[in-house]
């Protein structure tokens, strides 16, 4: 596995993505979280909403002062791409509004931040033309939207072309591919049961490492160096209500797996990855690194 790298993503967001207004991870997940980074001598990038950004500025300068790299991933969570397939409730944002939501997440983090993030994310990782050249015009050098198990042809970072962000182009962003295991059949019509997520901690990390090798056996056959690109979350590391969480007029129940094993076993888990993918020789890079190397 020579030449792999690795960049560990955190979406800064409300919990259980967009199904609730709390931010409880980002206050008490994110320490963890920081720890286990700590503990390992590695570094990340952390996705922070707007919102999350103005709500939770303690959580943001923490990571700062860690040195982690402080990234955007929308303002309120919200569908900014194109849809690849129905979220009841989801709708995306019209691609005449992107623009402007996008300026004013990216103010509204470098308010808290004291500096303009350069790397973006999408929500769900549903990204659009239309956002990766907004994204190219704001001075974004590093978007981690691109879903591999759904497009399944991008293995490691390009620049975008301004026509077709799927495509290789001459765009100065870079885009980074979301890691998938393309070795596997999958069963599922978009491909979801590639993506991994979040086998890191509802079967462990051998389990997830086991899908690592067969993507690193994929790619060193067609004469690639695996590049893994994560997202996780940091309600993922406090525990997360099992079954109804109700707040306003309404509940939602998220189903089991989305919440499994959220808190100290996550941690424990993260920790175990890292620990296993240095052991494998892997590099571990911040968004931003990795556009510089381009």
């Amino acid at each position: 596995m020579n030449g792999m790298q690795v960049v560990l993503g955190f979406d800064m967001e409300t919990d259980v993505g967009s199904w609730t207004p709390f931010y409880e991870g980002i206050q008490h997940g994110t320490p963890a979280i920081l720890d286990i980074l700590d503990q390992y001598g590695v570094t990340a990038t952390f996705f922070f909403t707007g919102e999350g950004a103005r709500k939770h500025p303690d959580a943001l300068k923490a990571v700062q002062e860690r040195g982690h790299e402080i990234g955007a991933h929308s303002l309120f969570h919200e569908t900014v791409g194109d849809s690849l397939f129905d979220i009841p409730g989801m709708m995306p944002v019209l691609p005449e509004e992107v623009p402007n939501r996008l300026r004013l997440c990216t103010e509204w983090v470098a308010d808290v931040a004291g500096e303009r993030p350069v790397s973006f994310r999408c929500p769900r990782l549903f990204s659009s033309t239309v956002v990766t050249n907004a994204l190219d015009e704001l001075g974004y050098v590093a978007d981690a939207s691109y879903p591999m198990y759904y497009f399944r042809e991008r293995l490691r970072p390009y620049h975008p072309s301004r026509e077709d962000w799927t495509q290789e182009g001459d765009l100065t962003i870079v885009e980074l591919p979301n890691f998938a295991d393309l070795s596997m059949d999958s069963k599922d019509p978009y491909g979801r049961d590639m993506d991994q997520w979040p086998l890191f901690r509802t079967e462990g990390a051998d389990a997830l490492l086991k899908h690592i090798d067969g993507f690193a056996g994929y790619c060193q056959a067609r004469g690639v160096p695996p590049f893994l690109c994560f997202y996780f979350h940091p309600w993922e590391f406090h525990p997360m209500p099992d079954g109804e969480i109700h707040y306003g007029e309404g509940s939602v129940r998220p189903d089991p797996f989305i919440v499994k094993n959220c808190g100290p076993r996550a941690a424990e888990q993260l920790g175990l990855l890292i620990q296993k993918l240095l052991g494998r020789g892997a590099e571990f890079l911040q968004a931003q690194q990795i556009a510089k190397e381009m």
